[in-house]
């Protein structure tokens, strides 16, 4: 949040910023979305597991390239930290803020889930969204950002001076922890998230990150489908459905469901997992 200004407009500042703004990133062009061989993918697939995860908790969860997995909230409104990993190499993981980047504040169908750079390609693409009614309210927000960095137990001590081990950072570095065997290097894999159902925006006056409850109802899920052989981490986040606060035990929570399916092979004729970045690496160097 900016201070009043101390520094006197100069005479053309209006001028200056009615200037239009432009879109960085053109989505055009994008790799497009073979939307139709997605579409037959879906009509066939069926349910191989299911990962439950607990309040306040955090589990891993496994998805082979060309499957499909849904994100399901069952007994209550409760959103969750998203984090996902290259299953053969945890240094490509989900990097938001070239996602938000690309598709903007919040995602939906159509949108991908990319990875980090060097690697820089799509990890997921969404396929479904029972939320996509939603779209913007009347306060600027929407549902699925990815402008929020996750709830963690070194900010709240800052604001709180406690010891809370909840945290999606906390839940995240047990569970990817506990899966590579190494809970120390565990948390310096854990990365920014993807808040699935948590509804969120920035404030019109001061332009901060705001949250409120979420417009998610048991039965409601976001599914994807896996472009690379995938470790996913889901934290079922302390604030429940972030209507009042999180980084605490006091929101009623919930436990959040994810499934993987795998679909008929034939459908997914002519698709083939996306390679690495195309960009030589040299930076200008010899």
């Amino acid at each position: 949040m900016k201070y009043t200004p101390e520094t006197p407009a100069p005479a053309d500042a209006e001028q200056r910023k009615a200037i239009k703004p432009l879109v960085c990133y053109s989505p055009d062009t994008l790799p497009p979305v073979d939307t139709a061989m997605l579409a037959r993918a879906r009509a066939s697939m069926e349910k191989i597991d299911t990962v439950v995860v607990p309040p306040r908790e955090a589990e891993c969860f496994s998805v082979p390239k060309g499957h499909f997995f849904r994100i399901v909230s069952t007994d209550g409104p409760q959103v969750g930290d998203l984090n996902l990993w290259n299953a053969h190499n945890p240094e490509e993981r989900f990097y938001s803020g070239k996602t938000r980047a690309l598709h903007g504040t919040h995602v939906s169908t159509g949108d991908r889930m990319w990875s980090t750079i060097p690697y820089l390609r799509p990890m997921a693409t969404i396929t479904h969204d029972t939320l996509d009614w939603y779209g913007w309210d009347e306060f600027g927000g929407s549902v699925h950002d990815v402008i929020g960095t996750r709830c963690d137990p070194y900010t709240n001590h800052i604001l709180h001076q406690d010891h809370y081990h909840h945290c999606c950072h906390s839940n995240l570095t047990r569970a990817y922890g506990k899966h590579i065997g190494d809970y120390k290097r565990g948390e310096f894999l854990v990365h920014d998230v993807m808040n699935v159902f948590m509804c969120t925006g920035f404030t019109l006056d001061t332009h901060q990150y705001f949250m409120k409850a979420s417009p998610v109802r048991p039965g409601d899920y976001i599914e994807f489908f896996a472009e690379i052989d995938l470790i996913g981490g889901l934290s079922a986040c302390p604030g429940g459905d972030c209507s009042s606060e999180h980084s605490s035990d006091v929101a009623a929570c919930y436990p959040l469901v994810v499934d993987i399916y795998r679909p008929d092979p034939a459908t997914l004729e002519g698709w083939s997992s996306p390679d690495v970045n195309g960009y030589d690496g040299t930076h200008g160097m010899p």
